[in-house]
């Protein structure tokens, strides 16, 4: 199921993949079965998937699902309905909806709509846009009344894209890498040192 509408807290939320701006599930795949593209969707290229599954285990949103049960499994979550944007078409959720709870456009002008909305309305609206700088922002944006932790969003993510944090330690092992060799190589001259002065130590002097 690309897309699930769930109940709860007199609420109804819909619940699919957020298509991080800097996505972490892309970051971790080793063969590069997921993409983001220009347009905005995080796709999935199932020629290129192992199997590895790494992509579950990093998306801040616990969104990609793996079909367990079949022969020949794959990976799925919503793409954003990627065919459709090439095609000039809005998403299928937003072109349907008969209220408007779901809205397709340019991320910048939806910013705008949702600031407008909460400003126009706060007591109606938390005063936060979910996915604007989550994880470092995402193309899907929610608002809402009531807490999103009462809609099962997960809260306290931060602000900078996860795949950045990985990028931080990883500068950072060159600098451990030369400062462990100096260290490594300081423990073996002490060592061979020692050694050469017991040999000195323990050597027949000359008659």
């Amino acid at each position: 199921t690309y897309t699930v509408v769930q109940g709860g807290n007199q609420r109804f939320v819909r619940r699919l993949c957020m298509h991080c701006e800097v996505p972490t599930c892309a970051s971790v795949c080793p063969v590069a079965a997921l993409e983001k593209t220009p347009a905005g969707p995080v796709v999935y290229h199932e020629d290129r998937c192992i199997g590895c599954r790494y992509c579950m285990v990093a998306c801040p949103f616990s969104i990609p699902r793996y079909e367990w049960t079949k022969v020949l499994p794959r990976v799925r979550k919503c793409d954003l309905c990627a065919e459709r944007l090439a095609n000039g078409q809005p998403t299928a959720c937003a072109e349907v909806c008969p209220t408007g709870a779901t809205l397709f456009g340019k991320r910048d002008h939806l910013v705008q709509v949702a600031r407008e909305r909460i400003a126009a309305s706060p007591r109606e609206y938390v005063p936060h846009i979910y996915g604007l700088e989550e994880v470092g922002g995402t193309s899907v944006l929610l608002l809402s009344d009531v807490p999103f932790d009462q809609l099962g969003l997960p809260g306290g993510l931060t602000k900078e894209p996860l795949p950045m944090l990985t990028w931080h330690v990883l500068q950072e092992i060159p600098s451990f890498v030369v400062a462990g060799s100096v260290l490594l190589g300081g423990i073996w001259w002490i060592t061979a040192r020692r050694e050469d002065v017991h040999q000195a130590q323990n050597k027949p002097h000359d008659q």
